[in-house]
C-alpha cells in the first residue's frame, strides 16, 4: 500500500493540488497579523448545500455592529449625551432630591408642583409677615376692620402665583395634560388651605392651670356620650318628605355663601341649612370667603361639597343653582363680583343678614337693591335697617322677610323638648334624666357644689359682646361675698364660745328676765338715762344671740356666683381684648377664683345643664338675635340680657329673665339682678320654666323651616 502524502480536510476528502499558482491575499485579523486566502484557516469547509451567491446572501445585525464598529460608538456617544442633557434639565428644573434615581422617577406633575409649592411657600411667609408689620403699626381702633378686610385679601391671594413657563411649553396629549391639571388644582387647594390657616394669627391661649386666671375647663363631648349613650356623630338626616319644604326643596340645587367658618351664629346657622337640605334631597354646594374657624371638618363630616372662591369656580356654580342664598352681610363683595360676572343673577340670591352693626351696612348698602330678598333675623333689626337706607336716600325696593333662628333637634333632644331625633328609647322624659345625670358629672368635674351658682356666657370674646363689664358686677358680688364670709367666721366663732346646749339657753334667758325686773326697777327708782341705755343695749344683744341659737339651723345657706366664659380658641375673639380681661383678673385674686374658662366647641349642650343662668351682655345696638339665647333658655335657664336689639323680643323682663341698660350705666344693674337670682333659687327655677314653655311655642326647628318654605316659595324658579 503506497504511502500518500495527500492532504485530507476534516471530512476526510482529499485535496488535489491545483495547477494554477497560489497568490497569496494577505488579510488582516483581529490580532493585527495577515493570513493568506488560500491558507487553512482562511478557507470556508464546505458543506453539502448549495452555496448562496455572495451578493443575495444576508448580513445579520450583529454582523453589521462588527463591519461599522465606529457608528456603533457614535451611537452610544450620541445617546450618552442626550441622557446627560435630559437629567441636567430635570436637575434644572427643581426636581434635584436626594433620592432623585435614574429617568423617571418622578412624574411630570409633580415637578411642577414642587415649583408651585415653593413659590406659594415664598408668597405666604411674605404674606405673614406683611399682616404681622401692619398689624403691630395700626392702632387698636383699627385693628378689627384691617384684620378682616385683610383676611379675605389673603384667602384670595395664592391664586396669582405663576408657574415655571418652560414646564408649559412641552406638548402634551390631550388626556396627560387633563390628568396634569386636575393633580396641580387638587395639590393648589391643600396647599392654599395649609397657608391659609398658616396666615391666620392665633389667640393667646389661656393656660390650663394659672392662680390669676382660673381654669379653662372642657369640653366635655366624651361625658356627654358615656351618659347620654348617644352622639350628634350618628345624625345623618332627619327631614321629614312629607313637609312641604322637603317637598319644594326635594332636587333642587342650593349654592351657600358663608362669610366664614367660626364657631359662631352666622357659620352655624348656615350650616345646620346646608344640612337639613341635604337630608330633603337637594344639592348643596358651599362656597367659603375665608376659611377661618374650626367648622372645616364639620363641613367633611356632613358631606356638604365645598366650591374654592377663586378664579370663576364659584361664579358658574351660582349660575347653575336654583337659589344661592348668602348668610352674612359680609357676603357684598361676592355678590357684587358675581353680578357683575353674571347680571342675571340677581333673580337668583337670597339675602340671609346677620349682623346689626353700620360697618356692614356700608359694606351692603351698593347690593341691597340687586337682590330677590332680603332676610332678616327680627324686628328690630329690620327696622334699624330700613331706618339706615332713610338716611343714606336709599329707596329699597327689594322686598323684605324675616326668618328668627331656632333650637337645633341635637340640642332639643338633649334638653328633653320633644323632636324628630326622639325614640322610644329615648323619649323627652328619658332625656330629662340623662340631662340631670349629665348636670351632676360636669358640675362634679368642674369641682362645683350645690352652693355654687354657675353663670355662663357663651360667645367670641370681643368688647361688643361685654364679657368684662360681666366681670366688673362680678367683682362687685365677689367682694361681698368675701366679706360676708369673713363676718361669717367671726359670728361662727363667738357661737362657738356660747354653747347651743339647753342649758346655756335657759342661763341666757333668766339673764334677760332679770333684766326686764331692772328695767321696771329702774322706772321706779328713777335712774339715769345713761344707765337705762347700757341696760337696753345689754338686753337687745343678749335677744339677738337668742334667736341666733333658736334659728340657727333655719336659716339658709348662701350660694357661691361662678362665672364661665366661653370661647377660648375661637378665630373671631380679639386678642387686645382677652388681654385686656386677664390683666384686670390679674389685679383681683378673689375674683379670678371664681372665673372659669371653656375652648370653643360645637359640643355646648353638657355647658347649658351644667349652668345655673345665662347672660347675654351685648352692647352697643345689642345682639342681632342672640342664638344662645334661645338655646339656654330651652334649657331652662333665666336670662340676664341687655335691654338692646332682638335680646328685647326673646327675653321677658321679670318673666323668662331680667334685663339691663347698656355700657356701664348697667353694671350696678347686672350685679343687682346676679344677686336677686343668687339669693332666690326659686326664682331661677320658675324664670327657667317659662323660658322653655316660649321656645317650644315659638323657637323650635319647624317654626323656622315653615318660615323658609314661604321664602323659598317666593324665590325659586318654578320649573
Amino acid at each position: 500500500m503506497e504511502e500518500s502524502n495527500e492532504k485530507k480536510d476534516l471530512q476526510g476528502n482529499l485535496e488535489r493540488p491545483s495547477s494554477l499558482k497560489p497568490v497569496s491575499i494577505l488579510k488582516p485579523t483581529l490580532s493585527g497579523r495577515s493570513t493568506p486566502r488560500a491558507s487553512p484557516t482562511f478557507r470556508r469547509v464546505h458543506s453539502s448545500r448549495t452555496p448562496r451567491k455572495e451578493g443575495r446572501s444576508g448580513v445579520s445585525c450583529s454582523q453589521w455592529f462588527r463591519s461599522n464598529r465606529l457608528l456603533y460608538w457614535l451611537l452610544l456617544i450620541t445617546l450618552w449625551t442626550y441622557g446627560g442633557f435630559y437629567i441636567q434639565s430635570r436637575w434644572a428644573h427643581g426636581n434635584n432630591q436626594e433620592n432623585f434615581v435614574g429617568f423617571g422617577s418622578k412624574p411630570n406633575n409633580e415637578v411642577v408642583d414642587s415649583e408651585e409649592n415653593h413659590q406659594r411657600k415664598l408668597s405666604s411667609d411674605k404674606d405673614i409677615a406683611q399682616v404681622r408689620n401692619e398689624t403691630s403699626k395700626s392702632q387698636v381702633g383699627n385693628e378689627t376692620k384691617m384684620l378682616d378686610n385683610k383676611y379675605v385679601v389673603l384667602a384670595r391671594k395664592g391664586n396669582d402665583i405663576p408657574s415655571h413657563p418652560k414646564l408649559y411649553s412641552r406638548k402634551r396629549g390631550k388626556r396627560s395634560g387633563r390628568g396634569l391639571q386636575k393633580k396641580t388644582r387638587r395639590k393648589q387647594k391643600m396647599n392654599e388651605e395649609i397657608g391659609i390657616q398658616n396666615r391666620l394669627m392665633q389667640e393667646e391661649e389661656i393656660p390650663k392651670r394659672n392662680t390669676s386666671y382660673g381654669s379653662l375647663l372642657g369640653p366635655f363631648g366624651s361625658t356627654e356620650d358615656r351618659i347620654l349613650e348617644w352622639s350628634p356623630e350618628k345624625r345623618r338626616g332627619t327631614c321629614d318628605r312629607t313637609d312641604l319644604f322637603a317637598r319644594l326643596v326635594w332636587s333642587r340645587n342650593f349654592v351657600l355663601i358663608f362669610h366664614e367658618l367660626s364657631m359662631t351664629g352666622a357659620p352655624l346657622s348656615m350650616l345646620e341649612l346646608a344640612t337639613e337640605l341635604l337630608s330633603c334631597g337637594a344639592t348643596v354646594n358651599a362656597v367659603v370667603l375665608s376659611k377661618k374657624g374650626g367648622l372645616m371638618s364639620e363641613l367633611a363630616r356632613r358631606r356638604i361639597k365645598l366650591i374654592d372662591d377663586k378664579l370663576d369656580h364659584s361664579f358658574k356654580a351660582a349660575m347653575k343653582a336654583d337659589l344661592v342664598i348668602a348668610g352674612s352681610a359680609i357676603c357684598a363683595s361676592w355678590i357684587e363680583q358675581y353680578l357683575a360676572y353674571f347680571a342675571a343673577g340677581s333673580n337668583q340670591i337670597a339675602w340671609w343678614i346677620m349682623e346689626n352693626r353700620h360697618e356692614y351696612f356700608d359694606r351692603s348698602k351698593r347690593v341691597l337693591n340687586r337682590v330677590k330678598m332680603l332676610i332678616f333675623l327680627s324686628e328690630l333689626q329690620s327696622n334699624q335697617w330700613l331706618t339706615w337706607c332713610e338716611d343714606e336716600n336709599i329707596k329699597l325696593t327689594t322686598p323684605t322677610s324675616l326668618i328668627p333662628l331656632s333650637v337645633n333637634d341635637e340640642l332639643a333632644f338633649v334638653a328633653g323638648i320633644a323632636c324628630s331625633l326622639n325614640t322610644p328609647a329615648f323619649s323627652p322624659e328619658k332625656m330629662l334624666e340623662k340631662q340631670q345625670m349629665l348636670r351632676n358629672a360636669v358640675r362634679q368635674e368642674m369641682g362645683l357644689t350645690d352652693d355654687d351658682m354657675l353663670v355662663i356666657s357663651l360667645s367670641s370674646i370681643n368688647a361688643a359682646k361685654g364679657q368684662l363689664l360681666l366681670l366688673e358686677s362680678a367683682h362687685l358680688i365677689v367682694e361681698e361675698q368675701t366679706s360676708r364670709n369673713d363676718v361669717g367666721i367671726q359670728s361662727s366663732l363667738s357661737r362657738e364660745h356660747i354653747k347651743t346646749t339647753m342649758p346655756e339657753r335657759q342661763r341666757l334667758k333668766g339673764l334677760l328676765h332679770k333684766l326686764n325686773q331692772t328695767r321696771q326697777f329702774s322706772t321706779r327708782t328713777n335712774l339715769s338715762y345713761r344707765s337705762m341705755t347700757s341696760m337696753n343695749e345689754g338686753k337687745r344683744r343678749m335677744a339677738s344671740d337668742i334667736r341666733k341659737l333658736d334659728f340657727d339651723d333655719e336659716q339658709p345657706r348662701k350660694q357661691n356666683l361662678k362665672i364661665l366664659i366661653g370661647s377660648v380658641g375661637s378665630k373671631s375673639n380679639k386678642v387686645i381684648y382677652v388681654k385686656e380681661i386677664l390683666r384686670f383678673l390679674s389685679r383681683l385674686p378673689n375674683l379670678s377664683k371664681s372665673v372659669l374658662w371653656t375652648p370653643s366647641t360645637t359640643r355646648v349642650a353638657s355647658l347649658y345643664s351644667a349652668a345655673d343662668v345665662y347672660v347675654i351682655n351685648s352692647q352697643g345696638l345689642g345682639e342681632t338675635f342672640g342664638r344662645v339665647t334661645i338655646e339656654a333658655m330651652a334649657f331652662g335657664l333665666p336670662v340676664l340680657g341687655t335691654d338692646a336689639g332682638g335680646t328685647k323680643e326673646i327675653v321677658e323682663n321679670n318673666v323668662t329673665g331680667l334685663l339691663h341698660p347698656i355700657g356701664r350705666q348697667g353694671t350696678k344693674l347686672l350685679a343687682e339682678n346676679l344677686r336677686f337670682l343668687l339669693e332666690n333659687p326659686s326664682v331661677r327655677q320658675q324664670m327657667g320654666l317659662k323660658g322653655r314653655e316660649k321656645i317650644e311655642k315659638m323657637y323650635l326647628k319647624r317654626h323656622m323651616y315653615k318660615m323658609f318654605f314661604e321664602v323659598l316659595f317666593k324665590c325659586l324658579r318654578i320649573k
